[in-house]
Formats: structure tokens, sequence, C-alpha cells
């Protein structure tokens, strides 16, 4: 038994080491005040430097440079800003043949200091630094830190800080902000839950409750023990769901690093091929449940750990636990399945791991809860005709959601069989005939006959057919909110009621943007989705530029602009003072030779998706959608970045201070 319980631990030791190696490799900062008189001190940052590691410098570069670093000073209280960031260590200059371009990195150690004038006999200032460092064959993510510096001393006089001048008192905005999409994560828990508890009902999970309780029941020791147990019990069924995922993630980051595991989860979410496989695999599971066939594991697999969990010891439990998940495949195998694939379109590769986590706990939670009472089977329903009931109305689910993996294979891609009308067409049909089965006017195989119609399915069908009255207006171009991160967006639809398909933001870009015979933005906004487009026409009109980083399997992305995006102030902020770009993460289409991009590491990348994402993870440290940037001239960031938040009031407010401090930069 030790043996499995050092197999459990492993990925956790050698996750726990991976990040102290990486924490030892990286920049240790350190600061330090000095007094220059006369109520002025000087900030003094200092970075410790790694061997065989160089750092670059404070650029400024453009977007085909290195990463420079990038430090900015906000006072909290008692100060002001007196000039620009210093480099005090001279940083090494040389013509680099990589970026073809002169760059200056530092090595072993490096300094960078900030005047400021102190109006308070104490001060608070916050420093925010965002770096890079590489070797000779590879750099480390581009990491950010938050120091917070407390100043004493004697303050200026009244007349050295009016002399100052009031534009010391804007705090300067961090930068950078890699949330990504983290707001959601609640989301995806929540739903992970769910489907978890959902599975308890369904045919090949249930039968296994007496199971469970007859293992329990039988003598154990003492009390103490069985609880213990039962403990253990759950602990495994978390663990064999978790492991495999979190293997799958620490072997990726340890032979290939973060942005191997982001390409590969993003190759599952984005790609044709997972997607397509995984649309037949519902189909199939959905003809199953349905009864055309059944589908199993192999016996042998089964009846092996079944075998072995006939003892009480530890090892017993482990195999009652394995037995429990292998049994429980045919039905927990696709929920499963479509719980990784949407964890991993948001782009956090911890994401799978945390939603297969509150999977599988919700999944435990009863199996625990039986083994520690067992008498409380004589409380449970007994098998029978409303199990194939259960495992019907799941097959209708689905074929419903079966059709979000082709839906996104054929958006990433530009396919155009699955567009909205079509896609809603389906759904329509689909749930219209899990009404009619509730109401018993459809009958399967092996369904029981129906003498009546019980009040449990009369409400479960008003539910069902009331959501399918909501899903008709969606053929006319209904946004259906509720729904707009599982739809294809409405600009695939080929008819919309009322709409005017003339109409065109404030001020025209008076030409047809890159890449919009292909793309486009919704609520018929006018943009771009090339940046370098993108920022010549904000130079021309003079406005500040939204960047957002989005994808077609982003359903957070569809979410936002359904919910947020569609409210009027914010649509008439972003048509009248930003010109709006959109850079797909996940788009598939191949640009001509002359636009691909060659990475540090000499991997060349050809997609219109695959440059955007390299672009976002190296300027801005994320792999997440959405992700929204507001760019003032010069390239320079106008306000910290966000991410997903269905806030209208706080996206207003996020737009309006991108738009003051655009003003500012003009001054």
């Amino acid at each position: 038994m030790s043996k499995i319980f050092r197999f459990l631990l492993l990925p956790a030791v050698l996750l726990s080491a991976l990040f102290t190696a990486q924490a030892q490799q990286n920049v240790e900062w350190k600061s330090e005040v000095e007094s220059l008189g006369d109520g002025n001190y000087r900030i003094v940052l200092t970075a410790a430097i790694p061997e065989r590691f160089h750092m670059y410098d404070m650029g400024p570069y453009d977007e085909m440079g290195p990463n420079a670093t990038v430090i900015t000073f906000a006072p909290e209280s008692g100060a002001r800003l007196t000039g620009e960031v210093e480099q005090l260590t001279a940083p090494h200059r040389y013509y680099d043949d990589i970026y073809e371009m002169e760059i200056g990195t530092f090595e072993g150690t490096a300094r960078f200091a900030q005047n400021i004038l102190l109006t308070e006999p104490e001060a608070t200032v916050k420093a925010t630094v965002e770096w890079m460092i590489c070797d000779d064959s590879s750099c480390m993510p581009l990491t950010d830190e938050e120091l917070t510096i407390t100043v004493e001393g004697t303050p200026a006089s009244a007349a050295a800080i009016e002399a100052a001048g009031a534009q010391t008192e804007t705090p300067a905005v961090e930068t950078k902000d890699a949330v990504g999409g983290n707001g959601s994560i609640w989301a995806l828990i929540i739903e992970a839950i769910l489907w978890g508890f959902a599975m308890l009902l369904t045919p090949c999970v249930f039968p296994m409750v007496p199971m469970t309780v007859s293992f329990f029941m039988k003598g154990s020791g003492s009390q103490a023990k069985g609880r213990f147990n039962a403990f253990m019990y759950g602990i495994f069924i978390v663990l064999l769901y978790t492991v495999p995922i979190a293997a799958l993630i620490l072997i990726t980051r340890v032979v290939g690093g973060d942005a191997v595991t982001a390409d590969i989860f993003n190759w599952l979410a984005t790609h044709w091929l997972p997607n397509v496989i995984f649309f037949i695999v519902f189909m199939v599971f959905a003809a199953s449940f349905f009864g055309a066939f059944e589908i199993t594991l192999p016996s042998w697999m089964v009846n092996k750990s079944d075998s072995k969990a006939d003892n009480k010891s530890l090892g017993g439990i482990f195999f009652l636990a394995l037995t429990l998940v292998l049994v429980s495949f045919s039905c927990t195998g696709p929920i499963v399945g479509s719980v990784l694939i949407k964890s991993t379109s948001g782009g956090d590769i911890w994401s799978p791991i945390i939603t297969m986590l509150a999977f599988s706990i919700a999944f435990a939670l009863p199996f625990t809860v039986f083994a520690f009472f067992p008498s409380m089977l004589k409380n449970l329903p007994k098998s029978g005709g409303w199990l194939n009931s259960v495992k019907v109305v799941l097959g209708f689910i689905e074929v419903a959601l079966g059709m979000k993996f082709l839906s996104v294979a054929d958006q990433t891609y530009h396919w155009g069989l699955l567009d909205r009308e079509v896609y809603l067409a389906i759904w329509i049909v689909v749930f219209a005939l899990l009404g009619l089965y509730l109401l018993g006017k459809i009958k399967f195989a092996h369904d029981s006959d129906m003498p009546y119609l019980s009040v449990g399915r009369l409400t479960l069908a008003i539910v069902v057919l009331s959501f399918v009255v909501y899903l008709i207006p969606g053929m006319w171009g209904a946004p259906l909110k509720a729904l707009s991160g599982y739809l294809p967006p409405v600009t695939t639809q080929d008819f919309v009621l009322g709409a005017n398909t003339g109409t065109v933001a404030a001020e025209s870009t008076q030409h047809k943007a890159k890449y919009s015979d292909f793309l486009h933005l919704p609520h018929n906004l006018d943009g771009f989705f090339d940046l370098k487009e993108a920022e010549a026409y904000a130079a021309e009109v003079n406005k500040p530029i939204f960047i957002d980083f989005t994808g077609h399997g982003c359903v957070n992305c569809r979410e936002m602009e359904a919910r947020v995006w569609s409210d009027p102030e914010v649509l008439s902020i972003l048509r009248n003072d930003y010109v709006i770009v959109a850079l797909y993460a996940d788009d598939k289409k191949v640009l001509p030779e002359d636009e691909w991009v060659t990475t540090e590491s000499g991997k060349v990348l050809k997609s219109l998706g695959k440059i955007n994402s390299h672009y976002a993870l190296t300027t801005y440290g994320v792999n997440a959608q959405p992700y929204y940037v507001l760019q003032g001239r010069d390239g320079k960031i106008l306000v910290q970045p966000r991410g997903y938040d269905l806030s209208i009031e706080n996206f207003v407010d996020y737009l309006r201070s991108g738009v003051e401090a655009y003003k500012q930069q003009g001054e």
C-alpha cells in the first residue's frame, strides 16, 4: 500500500520541486531609500539576477523586440514623483542578430531609481516591476512583482511642493495584469460541481451505491477505523480523476514549460481534430443512451479491479474506488471530457486541474457519505425504469452539448457549416423532442410503461418546453444572452430581424479592414483585426485603441459581448471614443509567408491565431481570453488591463478612465 501512496504523492512532490527551482532561478528585488536633502528622496531598486541569465533593459523596443523591463511607481500617500525612472546601472548594449536591432541587457545586478518629493513625514509608494530573464538557450516566463516602500523623513517646504507641479500628483498606472479569465473560474467550478452531483443519478453510477454500502457495512474493526476507511474511499475517487490531469500538466511543464502546456490545451480546445472527435464521441454516447447499443469498458479491466476490492485494507478500498471510476465511465466519460475542454478554452493551464478537482469532489461526496453512514441506503429510491429515463434525458443533453465541439471547429476554420440559425434549429428540435419524451409522447426500446404522468416529469417537461420557446426568437436574431457563451456569434446568422446592415461606426475606417472577409465584430461595431492597421488609423483620427484578445471558442468572450458590450453606454463609448481591434488567439487562418513570425526559440508561427497568442503572451504575459487592453500614443498602456467581468458599471468606468488617460497624454 505504501507504493500506492508514493505514486499518488509523486506529482505533488515534483510540482513543488518545479516551483522551487523556478523561484530560485528568477530575479530578487530589494528596495532602499536615499535622502537627497530639502524633502527630496530617491528610491533605489536593486535586481539580483541569477548566474548565466541576463535581463533586458528598459528599452523601449517595438513589438518585434525583446520584453523590456518595465518599472512604474505610484505614490499612495505623502509623496509626489519627480522625474522619470532612471537606470543607474549602464546596460551592456550590442546589436542582436535575432531581433535585428540594438538591445541592452544586465547581468549580475541592476539598479534603478525614482526621485520623489516628500509632502508628509511618512509616505507610501508602490513600485510595480515586470521583467524577463533569458540564458543562451531559453527564457523564463514574463514575471511581475509589486513592492511597497515606506519613506520617512522631513517633508519639503510648501513652496517646493507647489513648485513641483500638479502633474506629479497623478499616480502611475500598472501596465500589465495577467488575470485573464480568473473571474470566470468560479463559473467553471460551479458547473463542474453540478455535473459531479448529477452523475449520481445516471444508470452507470447509481447501482454502485448498494455496492459501496455493502462493502462498508461489513465488519471493518472499530468505528474510528471504519470512518477513516470511508474518508480514504472519497480521497481515492478524487485522486483517480485529478492525478492524471495534474500529471499531464506537470510533465508538459517540465519538458517544455508553460508555453508547451498552453499549446497542448489550446490545440485540444480549438483544433478541428479533437473537437470533431469529441463531437462524434458525444453522438455515439447519445445513441447508446437512447438504447441503440451498450458501451462498457472491457470486462477484464473491471473484473480485475473488482477482484482486488474484497479486503478491507487501504489497497482494497483503493481498488473499490477504481472499480467505481471504471464502471461509471460510460456515463461520466463524455461529461468529464466536456468539462476539461471547456476549462482549457480560457488559456489558464491550471483551470483543468481546478475544475476536475471540483467535479471529482462533488462526484465522490455522496459515496463518501454513504460509506460513513451505510444505513442511509434504506432512504434511497430503488433502481428501476426511472434510471433508464434519466439515461435517455442525458442522451438528449449530450446531443445538444456535442454540437458545441463541432461549432468551435467550424468557427476557427471558417467552414460555414454550423451558423447560428442552423445551430439553434438543432437545439430547438432536440429539446422539443426531450419535452415530448418527458410527456410520454415518445418511447424508446428499454423504457417501462408509463400508466400516468408524474408531477416531477410534468415539471421537467414545462421547464424544457419553456426553454424551447425561449430559443425560437433567436432564429430571427434575438440575442439570447443567457446562452451567449454556447451559441455561434450572431454575425454568422444570415437574417437578423430589424438589422440595418448599412450601419457603421461614428467614423468609418473608409476601407475594408484586413481579415474582415472572415472575421467580424459584434453589435455591428466597426474596427480592425490587425494591430498595426489599427494603430495607423488611431493616429490618424487621434483616438485610443481598444485591444480585444478574444477567440472563436471562448465562452467568456461571447458572454462579455452579449451581456456587457450590448449595453447602450458601452456601445456608445466603443463606437465614438475608441478604435477597436479584435485579436483572435485561436483562428486557424494561415497567413502569407511575409506575415509569419519567428519566436526566440526559432519556431515559425504561420496562423493568425498563433501569432496573436504569441503577441499576448510575450507582451502582456497572458494566455487567457477575454483580455482587454487600452493603448494610447506610442504603444503605451493607458490603464491597467482587465479580463472577464460581467459588471457593466465596472466596464464603463474602465473605458472612461482610458479616455481620460489618453487626453492627459496629449496635454
